[in-house]
């Protein structure tokens, strides 16, 4: 198992890897595009095994002013529990992408597909967790041309890594109210990327309320800053996150014989 070192020096390697190539490896001058969103999210968590559970998400991802849909997907993936707060995943994502200029005539979607395999982390220390969350995936991206889609995929990598604090702040009518903050990076990979190695970075902070035990709404702030395909223009954008997390243990409806 990783030590709290190490996982400090992996994040701060792939934060300063990040900070250089979109500091120093541009040859002309940036070009930044600011963007407001709103991002609606659902997620299932479904425990059907003691060391076995699925997480299925959908999302749907909006501009605002004027309000056009930027993203939409779903995604679903199955979780086995390693032991010692470890967990390993392989899952799924179909991406519909709208334009990413709200204001744009051709209003053409393009599916991308989004195999991925993942391992999760969490380390408790008394009131606080910290979250750690590696995740690589496969981009299938369909191919258009002349403002349609024709046939086949490009594809590429994608390299992720998101460190996460996760803070108990007091009980609200006997159910827990939380604090979290997170930072991802982002990093490309494969034939088809020239100028952006560099992704995207996502700092993100929010509340989280249990309703029920099984049930929790987040309401969050998201500051999600993308290097662009040319190298020199990014994406700025400031993003309300709402979100609802469903939890459904099958294990204790088969223990009372239902």
């Amino acid at each position: 198992m990783p030590t709290c070192m190490n996982i400090r020096r992996l994040y701060l390697t792939l934060l300063a890897t990040s900070i250089a190539f979109v500091l120093y490896g541009q040859p002309t001058g940036r070009q930044v595009t600011h963007q407001q969103l709103v991002w609606f999210s659902y997620a299932n968590t479904l425990t059907f095994a003691p060391k076995w559970f699925v997480i299925s998400e959908i999302d749907e991802r909006r501009f605002r002013n004027p309000d056009r849909q930027h993203q939409f997907l779903v995604r679903s993936h199955l979780h086995y529990v390693l032991g010692n707060n470890w967990d390993a995943s392989a899952g799924f994502a179909y991406f519909l992408q709208s334009p990413h200029d709200p204001l744009a005539t051709d209003r053409l979607v393009v599916p991308e597909l989004r195999p991925h395999l993942q391992l999760d982390y969490k380390q408790p220390v008394g009131r606080l967790t910290i979250t750690h969350r590696y995740r690589v995936e496969k981009r299938f991206f369909r191919n258009t041309a002349n403002s349609r889609l024709s046939a086949g995929y490009t594809s590429n990598y994608r390299f992720r890594y998101r460190i996460g604090l996760e803070y108990r702040l007091f009980e609200l009518y006997k159910q827990p109210l939380l604090v979290k903050v997170q930072d991802e990076i982002h990093v490309n990979a494969g034939k088809q990327i020239a100028d952006n190695r560099f992704d995207q970075n996502r700092i993100y902070a929010g509340l989280n309320y249990a309703v029920m035990q099984n049930f929790n709404v987040e309401v969050g702030y998201l500051k999600w800053f993308q290097q662009r395909p040319t190298g020199n223009q990014f994406y700025d954008r400031d993003i309300l996150r709402f979100g609802i997390n469903h939890k459904i243990d099958l294990k204790k409806k088969d223990k009372a014989g239902i």
